[in-house]
């Protein structure tokens, strides 16, 4: 049997090695290294791809979500609504813009962001809710985007772990998920679904003038060299990273499939266990793209289950091991834990097992027997 990899970045390389090398080539060879070719190109394609008007690149998926917000103009002491269960960066960059953080709980199910939650959480200074679609899939967002047009407030998609998943409406219109609100960030960190060989984010909307603040702010502030116009940072796709991702990009559905083969034999593997429960799923199929795959354990010390895991060769990830509303940069006497019940209980129990599109069956009938062996003991 193959080592068992959390994510196989290099097994994956050496099956596009020959298309991911000559597009690489490319770029050294016509030295464009900033904003050359390969970056238009690959921004096109992703707007065909996610049927989205503009797409802007930019260096990575923090930076993504906070010139999104930027490009709307929130304020200081504006505060923006989104989940406690997820990775800091979303609220990061709300706290960098003196914008207010407010935290609040999501579904035990499907880990996503609570509607009820939302709605619990909005005052008169609220001005946006930012979804996170965690570990692969879409938060609720035909419910989620009617609350932001009862309070007129935006939208702004974190996507950084469901590139290429489809929202289906209730009247069956299907959609790329990050392109349904005022404006959707994604990251293309290696480990992600469509990722590159170093940083890399992009910023989505159909709004043409939001589009445009947005490709300024980007690059300084500037739409004319030394003419800046409005307050901007450096943050730019480099053409070897674009290189990477559009070659790879015609590959994401077959990609994003693979993972759901694996996902849907993992669960198979584990049906029946009365201690652990496998990822929930509502819609169609392609609502989830698996970023992730997280079991929820049930009374079985999770930590020593993960450390069982990796003495027999077999990584495994906690995400998130503390709540963000009880990280030391982000405590607030607004929370209370009774607003946190399923946050608080989710990092106990949430245990991520390898995902990635070269699993083989030999290694996942490995990794569930023993999981299975464990937690039967």
């Amino acid at each position: 049997m193959k080592k068992i990899q959390m994510v196989d970045l290099k097994g994956q390389y050496s099956g596009i090695k020959d298309v991911v090398n000559p597009s690489i080539q490319e770029v050294i060879e016509t030295t464009s290294f900033i904003n050359g070719p390969k970056v238009h190109e690959f921004q096109k394609n992703l707007e065909n791809y996610l049927g989205v008007k503009h797409v802007i690149p930019c260096a990575n998926g923090t930076d993504a979500l906070q010139i999104a917000m930027m490009g709307l103009g929130l304020k200081p002491g504006d505060e923006v609504i989104t989940a406690d269960f997820t990775f800091a960066a979303t609220v990061e960059v709300i706290a960098l813009l003196n914008l207010t953080p407010v935290l609040v709980d999501v579904n035990p199910d499907d880990f996503n962001i609570s509607i009820e939650a939302i709605k619990k959480a909005i005052t008169p200074k609220t001005k946006a809710i930012v979804p996170v679609h965690l570990f692969g899939q879409c938060a609720n967002m035909e419910a989620i985007m009617a609350i932001a047009r009862e309070h007129n407030l935006f939208v702004i998609e974190d996507n950084a772990q469901a590139i290429g998943a489809n929202y289906t409406y209730e009247d069956g219109t299907k959609v790329k998920v990050g392109t349904i609100g005022n404006v959707g960030a994604t990251s293309f960190f290696p480990s992600k679904n469509l990722g590159c060989y170093g940083d890399g984010g992009a910023i989505f909307t159909n709004d043409d003038e939001l589009a445009h603040t947005i490709r300024g702010v980007v690059n300084h502030g500037m739409y004319v060299r030394y003419h800046h116009d409005v307050v901007g940072v450096n943050s730019r796709l480099d053409s070897i990273q674009a290189a990477v991702l559009d070659a790879k990009l015609p590959l994401l559905d077959g990609y994003n499939n693979s993972r759901r083969e694996a996902a849907n034999k993992y669960d198979n593997a584990f049906e029946g266990v009365s201690s652990i429960e496998t990822p929930h799923r509502y819609g169609a199929e392609d609502n989830h793209v698996f970023h992730q795959y997280t079991l929820k354990v049930k009374g079985v010390d999770r930590d020593t289950l993960a450390k069982h895991l990796n003495e027999n060769g077999i990584p495994c990830g906690v995400y998130y091991p503390i709540p963000l509303h009880k990280q030391k940069a982000y405590l607030d006497d607004r929370y209370k834990e009774e607003d946190f019940t399923v946050t608080n209980q989710l990092v106990k129990e949430v245990i991520s097992l390898p995902m990635h599109t070269e699993l083989d069956d030999e290694q996942i009938e490995y990794i569930t027997a023993t999981v299975i062996k464990f937690v039967n003991g």
